[in-house]
């Protein structure tokens, strides 16, 4: 979502740092730059002005202007400002003083609450939560049906009350979950195609019900400005908690992440990336901070690695990929847990520095569907042929080639591929490193 802003803001701070020493006016200069990309990203305008004016007071000072590396403590307070706009710190859910704890799901029909609410279950069920997931949506055809079959695929249980009223189904499903050890009710309300009084009193009444509630508010990314809007006018009428903002992972400007916060006065509790179940992020500003700078994320990374691969399991690969004995049995293992980590593209922008360092062999349209091309080769294959790729001479490529359904130059690709990465691997466990993009990667 933030590339283009991403891509501005890094061209800004070039042209800063291609200066040398920095006037005053260099630094206004750079700084309308800043300001030109963060407005063109559908950032409110009321909220780029604060923020402009804040780094412009900071970077001004005669500190900054004659300090050494100008530009990077210039960058360092955009950074730092960035953070405080996003909302200083991740704000977690405040669990009810006895459970279990209430969280109502709010939002327009359309911005992906539903779905949320599954991944929010998801997200905490794999904590040692135990969700409770309840259909309050009485109005949508087939909205009760589809939160049945997303608590299905979330491993979750469902809770709803035949021809009841919200309200009724909201404390049935609580009453539920505390006679039944849940410690977490997730209530998804009816949304609307706009906002109206009916669907607000709906909310109200909900939050009424209980001592405490989390309200969160779902909306959707792409939407732009139109979010902060939406967000603004529940904001007004109800007792907002978080947001959580769907569709991060989309081609928007981004203005509504950088918004939300400020306009509303409410915090990012959670973004969404992706449609599987998994794609839900506790939101960090400092983290997005990075992210929209191009510093990459390397905690996300670390997270959805532990989260995804077999700790015990990664070490033993890592230990083989380190040696002489890994093989291509071991090269189809490690493409498995990389993908198990979400889309190959989304997990290499949290790497920092990698759409530098991967030039264009990332490409926009990548077909993940190629790493199936690879696992169909690999399994092809005998197990002989697996732990000793040099076996494979033009008779056995071909037979690989028929098994699989694809050609012998795919097999040469995959193996040169192999090979590479064996390379690299054998020069950073020598300790002499790789230099990759004029970075050095291993032992120094």
């Amino acid at each position: 979502m933030f590339e283009t802003l991403t891509d501005k803001l890094q061209a800004a701070f070039k042209h800063l740092s291609s200066h040398g020493k920095l006037t005053a006016k260099d630094v206004r200069n750079g700084l309308k730059e800043v300001q030109m990309a963060l407005l063109e990203a559908d950032v409110n305008y009321q909220v780029v002005k604060q923020f402009v004016r804040e780094v412009t007071d900071e970077a001004m000072g005669e500190k900054i202007l004659s300090g050494l590396n100008p530009t990077q403590q210039i960058v360092g307070i955009v950074h730092e400002k960035l953070v405080h706009l996003l909302g200083d710190a991740a704000v977690p859910i405040k669990p009810a003083p006895k459970p279990p704890t209430v969280v109502i799901m709010a939002g327009l029909q359309g911005s992906g609450k539903t779905t949320t609410a599954g991944k929010l279950a998801r997200l905490f069920a794999r904590q040692g939560h135990r969700p409770l997931l309840v259909a309050a949506d009485i109005y949508r055809p087939a909205a009760i049906e589809q939160l049945r079959q997303v608590a299905a695929t979330a491993g979750v249980e469902f809770f709803t009350l035949p021809d009841a009223n919200p309200v009724a189904i909201a404390r049935a499903g609580a009453a539920h979950a505390a006679d039944h050890s849940f410690d977490l009710v997730i209530i998804d309300t009816a949304g609307r195609l706009q906002i109206d009084e009916q669907m607000m009193q709906e909310v109200q009444d909900i939050e009424q019900s209980f001592a405490q509630t989390e309200t969160l508010l779902v909306i959707d990314a792409m939407t732009g400005q139109d979010a902060v809007n939406v967000a603004a006018e529940f904001g007004h009428k109800l007792k907002l908690d978080g947001l959580v903002l769907t569709k991060l992972d989309g081609d928007a400007r981004g203005g509504a992440a950088l918004s939300a916060r400020s306009v509303t006065g409410v915090p990012i509790k959670f973004v969404g990336v992706g449609e599987k179940l998994e794609g839900l992020e506790v939101f960090h500003p400092d983290r997005m901070a990075q992210r929209i700078l191009g510093m990459g994320d390397v905690l996300t990374l670390i997270e959805k690695a532990q989260q995804a691969v077999d700790t015990e399991e990664a070490a033993k690969l890592q230990k083989k990929m380190l040696s002489a004995k890994f093989d291509l049995e071991d090269f189809r293992e490690h493409l498995a847990n990389v993908k198990k980590m979400g889309p190959l593209d989304q997990v290499m922008k949290l790497i920092p520095g990698a759409s530098k360092m991967m030039g264009n062999t990332m490409p926009e349209d990548f077909d993940e569907r190629e790493l199936d091309v690879v696992d169909a080769i690999i399994s092809s294959m005998t197990k002989q042929e697996r732990r000793n790729p040099d076996l494979l001479n033009a008779s056995r490529k071909r037979r690989i080639a028929g098994g699989s359904g694809t050609s012998v130059q795919d097999i040469n690709i995959l193996l040169k591929q192999f090979r590479e990465l064996g390379k690299m691997m054998k020069a950073m466990s020598s300790g002499k490193g790789v230099n990759i993009g004029g970075m050095r990667i291993g032992r120094m």
